[in-house]
């Protein structure tokens, strides 16, 4: 296989990312000018600094990897800067041919006297929609010649409120002081969906809702009335589970949270993650987990570079239990989780996947065609069908450019 040839293939074919964080992913030269502007401290004002000392290419731990999330979010506290770095975001990705993204982030870390939940999320969607317009606009899309750009976003909670990084959630807690932390967070992703259901009806492009935070002690089924709100309102469901957490958590997310895909995901096939006494036959119970998220067709979102990170001790990328999805014929489709945190784009985690797992034509397609189809498309069904037909069809020229170049 020809590097050169691989990487253009990839840069050439229409892509997606479902698992992408917006405050995990703005330019680093935006970070230090806006952060200059709002006299934040930062711990380097270069670009080269922050990459050494912020946004490293290995971290230690989680916690390390998380440090950079709360420079970005003290940066993105008023609509202007929340437009700007959404806007940098969309063109960051239809500059590598990614066509369809979902966007997502936690809005309560944003909230201040500036913004509600909804100027939060409108200030998002305007940076988007200026970039989406821009590009929509050009010759080569309006005539159909490339697909045009599309995107969602989805709405985080957390499965614990962290202290000191928003005004908000600081004073979420102080209201609820005589309640336990368990309900707290509990109350903070429900007063998120029901914000959620009245953005979304006023046009806004709210598709999902997701869970994220610390795994290991915070288990997901805490949020499971938040959960149950918005399955009554039809928003798409997904669930970082399997990240730091075994395959209770995944089953949990499943069984309790209605989740339609899955982040991560990593440890589904690991028995020594299971904890609960009640599984008798770890084995098992991991198997029949698969099969049912085979059959289901529950989409796991999977981030190679991230999971390295987050968990050294996986060693090298060759044992990352994606070759264990793809066996097992999961619905799968690879994503970025932070660009800048991970230093990564969809195109560099695709080649990662490649080169590493021996994909073939069909599971390298299969990968961005399961995205697709599992995307949560902000359209109706009928509009989703002709815009993933229209990708399948723009692959396949790509595809015949490039005979043989996989097995």
């Amino acid at each position: 296989m020809e590097k050169n040839k691989l990487k253009q293939f990839i840069r050439e074919i229409p892509k997606c990312d479902l698992h992408v964080h917006l405050d995990g992913s703005l330019r680093v030269k935006t970070l230090i000018e806006l952060a200059k502007k709002m006299k934040i401290k930062l711990p380097s004002y270069t670009e080269e600094g922050m990459n050494k000392l912020v946004f490293k290419d290995q971290y230690r731990d989680l916690p390390e990897y998380i440090q950079g999330f709360g420079y970005a979010i003290a940066v993105m506290q008023n609509p202007e800067n929340l437009e700007r770095i959404a806007y940098e975001f969309a063109w960051d990705n239809i500059n590598e041919g990614v066509c369809y993204v979902e966007v997502r982030f936690a809005p309560q870390f944003h909230i201040n006297k500036y913004m509600n939940i909804e100027g939060v999320i409108e200030a998002v969607t305007k940076g988007m929609d200026k970039a989406k317009s821009e590009y929509n606009n050009t010759q080569d899309v309006v005539s159909g010649k490339f697909p045009s750009f599309e995107y969602g976003i989805i709405s985080c909670a957390m499965r614990s409120i962290p202290l000191g990084v928003s005004d908000y959630f600081d004073k979420f807690i102080e209201v609820h002081s005589s309640s336990p932390s368990s309900r707290v967070n509990s109350l903070a992703s429900y007063e998120l969906v029901l914000a959620m259901i009245k953005a979304r009806d006023n046009g806004l492009p709210l598709v999902g809702f997701d869970l994220a935070g610390v795994e290991a002690g915070f288990p997901a089924g805490e949020h499971r009335d938040a959960y149950a709100l918005a399955h009554r309102n039809f928003f798409k469901k997904t669930v970082h589970a399997g990240e730091a957490y075994g395959a209770e958590s995944i089953f949990q997310a499943i069984t309790e949270l209605h989740a339609d895909r899955i982040g991560h995901g990593y440890y589904l096939f690991s028995e020594e993650m299971i904890k609960s006494r009640i599984i008798k036959d770890k084995k098992e119970f991991i198997n029949r987990l698969a099969q049912y998220i085979a059959d289901r067709r529950i989409t796991i979102e999977v981030c190679l570079t991230s999971n390295l990170q987050t968990n050294p001790k996986i060693g090298t990328i060759k044992d990352h239990s994606f070759r264990k999805m793809l066996d097992y014929k999961l619905s799968t489709a690879i994503c970025t989780d932070n660009r800048t945190v991970s230093k990564t784009t969809v195109s560099k985690e695709l080649e990662l996947a490649v080169k590493n797992f021996n994909l073939t034509a069909r599971e390298l397609k299969n990968c961005m065609i399961y995205g697709m189809k599992r995307s949560f498309y902000p359209g109706s069904y009928i509009e989703k069908r002709g815009y993933v037909r229209h990708i399948i069809d723009f692959y396949e020229i790509v595809e015949a450019r490039y005979p043989d170049l996989l097995p």
